[in-house]
Parts: structure tokens; sequence; C-alpha cells
């Protein structure tokens, strides 16, 4: 079986994307993204695109093309859009935008097929496994989960009053969701199934990460277990990795000179790669605890990154 690709993406505030060789450290195409920073990027499942996440536009570019120009275009927020991701079969993409709605895309038409009002800035949204539940976080701390069979809210969470949730994370197999905050504190709650498919919220624990705002957190991969990691990424320059069973603290990656702004696994969870203010991207060994590689070529900070190193999935 041959080595499956490997996709790796910056983006910032100089206006550029740029696509690594993720081993050598050699950007090796830069996209323009002339209309504004790029917030958030994330590549599809099957690695045909990676989307891009700017004021107030998502932008799909096609990832084995030399062509500078996107293929579409989703044009409905009004303002910063700060969470980007798909469904697993790439049959839909969804978005968080400061304009304080959530939406749901056609990939493919590029039209905007359903719309969830927030009513504050919305900071992170991420798809339960299950595929048919949103979870939000927004601005003024509010939590929400939109279920997307009912096509309403299902549940509301506030765990720190005006406090704004900046990252969520939920494990592979559906039976944990963390909460990252601006005080840098994580909550972290059990997901239970209730008898209408709702997921409850079981408190499980709660985390003084840092004293700088957590700005991304991530639970690591399927193909990590048995081991499972919580990582934090914060303005104190540092990304924390945390064991999950008990969240003791295992290492500090240390060697970014600014705030980290967005972190994410390779798919065995060996490897973590982040984007920082001093305008680098890095790549740490999980088990060295250190920096193997530094991407350097951004000219501002460096606020998103993807990465796909996996199998592309198989047609069913």
């Amino acid at each position: 079986m041959s080595q499956p690709s490997v996709i790796l993406a910056t983006a910032g505030y100089d206006h550029t994307i740029r696509f690594w060789e993720a081993k050598n450290g050699k950007c090796h195409r830069t996209l323009q993204y002339p209309d504004s920073q790029v917030n958030r990027l994330e590549i599809t499942p099957d690695k045909r695109f990676l989307a891009a996440a700017g004021n107030p536009h998502i932008r799909l570019f096609d990832v084995n093309s030399n062509s500078p120009q996107p293929v579409l275009s989703y044009d409905s927020h009004t303002n910063n859009v700060m969470a980007v991701g798909f469904q697993c079969d790439g049959n839909w993409m969804y978005s968080g935008s400061e304009d304080g709605t959530v939406k749901i895309w056609d990939l493919r038409a590029a039209t905007c097929q359903r719309e969830y009002e927030s009513r504050a800035a919305v900071n992170t949204v991420v798809l339960h496994p299950n595929q048919t539940e949103l979870i939000s976080g927004d601005q003024n701390g509010n939590i929400r989960v939109w279920d997307l069979t009912a096509n309403s809210c299902s549940c509301e969470l506030v765990p720190e009053v005006d406090t704004a949730v900046r990252s969520l994370t939920v494990m592979w197999d559906g039976s944990m969701v963390v909460a990252a905050n601006n005080r840098g504190t994580c909550y972290v709650w059990r997901l239970l199934k209730g008898t209408q498919t709702m997921t409850y919220f079981e408190p499980l624990h709660k985390l003084q990460a840092h004293d700088g705002y957590i700005l991304k957190c991530l639970l690591s991969p399927e193909f990590c277990d048995p081991n499972r990691y919580l990582a934090t990424a914060s303005s104190d320059h540092t990304v924390k990795i945390w064991n999950v069973d008990g969240f003791t603290l295992e290492r500090v990656l240390m060697g970014h000179q600014r705030w980290v702004w967005d972190c994410v696994f390779s798919v065995d969870g060996a490897y973590l790669i982040t984007a920082s203010s001093d305008s680098t991207a890095k790549l740490w060994s999980m088990s060295m605890g250190e920096a193997i590689k530094t991407y350097q070529g951004h000219h501002k900070a460096v606020v998103c990154c993807a990465l796909h190193d996996g199998a592309e999935p198989s047609p069913s």
C-alpha cells in the first residue's frame, strides 16, 4: 500500500496560504488571499480541496491544481468566519461567524442550506462524530448544540458567564467534549446519549490549563488510542499536552515566541503542527516534546494550520 500523501497548509495575516512539504519544511505553493486575513483552514476528507475562512467569505481551493483562483466562494456571512469544517463524506460544509450565525452549505452548489442564530459572535463550531449535531461556542460564553435532524437548538450551556468560549473539541468516539475559554480554563463534559438521541453533557472536569487565553483546544485522534491527549494552545506562547486520563500535564511545548493560535494532530497522534503570531508554524514530536521542524516564509502572524496525512476515505 502506498503512503498517503501529506497535505500541510498554513495561513494568517499576510494574505497568503502556504502549502509545505511536511518533512523538509519547504514551501511548495503559495496562494494569494487578497480580500482579508485567513482565520481558519480545513481540508476536505477526500484531500481534494482546502477551505479558507476569511472576512466575510469562505473560499474553496483545489489542492492539486496550480490555479491561483478559488474553485468556489461562499458568500452569505457578513463578518469574520471563525470556524469551518466538513461532514465526513464531504457532502456539506459548516461554518460559524462573528455575525452570530452558524451555517450549513451545499459544498458543490456553494449555497447556504441552513442558518442558526447564536445571538453572539461565534468563535468555534465542531461537528459531533454522529454527523447529526453541531456544537458552537460564542463570545458571550454560550455553548449550543444544534440538532440537524430536528433542525433546532437542543441544548444550551454557559460554563462561565460573559467569558468567551474560544475553542471546542469532541473526542473521536463522541464520548467527551472540551470547551476552552478566555481565562485559560478548560471545561470537560462526558457526552451521554438521551432517549431522544439528544446529547446530554455530564460535567467531568475543570482544568485551569493556562494563565492566558486558550486559543485552541484539541483532542487526539482515533489512531492515537489507547493514549488520549488534550492539546491546549495559548497566548502564553506554549502548547500544553494533557493526559485525558486524570488530566495530568504530560508536556509543555515551548519554542514559539508569540501567541499560539492553532494546532492539529497527525493522524496517529505522534506529531502536532502549531501556528503562531511569531510568523512560523512548527512540527512537534509528541514523544520528545520538541519542535523538529519550523516552517518559515510567512511575513505576519500565522493563525491557522491544516493537516491531512491520513488515507482518503474509501468510496462507499
